[in-house]
């Protein structure tokens, strides 16, 4: 067989694997491996990184006092979780990593959620470490910023929602602040989930 030919077969081998391994019908955009952790939710139960595996689940970065961004966010994770229902989607987490976990002790965030009309049993917010911790693991497992505003006591930190599958890798992100794309995001949940169920 010809260097050509051989090279050929080799070739199209190659493409039906790489087609067996892709033959889902989510595609991710970003493949961020997120960092091991354990932490502290709202009701002071620890929430480990091993706790969500085998889990689909949305994560976003906000903190209590927050007087921009972060109320339209939670919010709008509300009305994730409405459309989720809506589509029977059950089987996920909503985890929101507090930026300011000097002041958002567990009981400040239990009170803070308690604000929305939100299903508390599939959300965790978490706190219990040191700010420059959760700077780290932002820009490390995310690759977001979380910064300290040195003219207020706000904290600069992004507004994306992101995708996290069953592996705890980081998939997607999309708006979390305004023109969410709800139909999307639990298109994709929906899709990880089912897949997930497969295996």
């Amino acid at each position: 067989m010809s260097k050509l030919k051989t090279l050929a077969v080799v070739m199209t081998l190659l493409g039906i694997l790489l087609a067996g391994c892709s033959n889902s019908d989510f595609q991710a955009e970003t493949n961020y491996e997120i960092a091991d952790f354990t932490y502290t939710n709202q009701n002071n139960e620890e929430v480990s990184l091993k706790d969500l595996e085998g889990k689909v689940w949305i994560a976003d970065f906000i903190f209590t006092n927050c007087e921009t961004v972060c109320p339209p966010m939670t919010f709008n994770l509300t009305k994730l979780q409405e459309e989720l229902k809506k589509e029977g989607v059950e089987d996920y987490k909503i985890v929101s990593f507090s930026v300011d976990p000097e002041n958002d002790k567990p009981q400040v965030l239990k009170e803070y959620l308690s604000k929305y009309q939100a299903d508390t049993s599939k959300w965790e917010l978490l706190t219990g470490y040191q700010f420059d911790e959760i700077k780290d693991f932002a820009e490390h497992s995310f690759k977001t910023i979380v910064a300290k505003d040195p003219n207020s006591d706000q904290v600069i930190h992004q507004t994306s929602f992101f995708l996290v599958n069953q592996e705890g890798v980081v998939v997607k992100s999309y708006s979390g602040n305004s023109d969410v794309p709800y139909d999307e995001i639990t298109a994709d949940m929906k899709t990880l989930i089912e897949e997930g169920s497969k295996e």
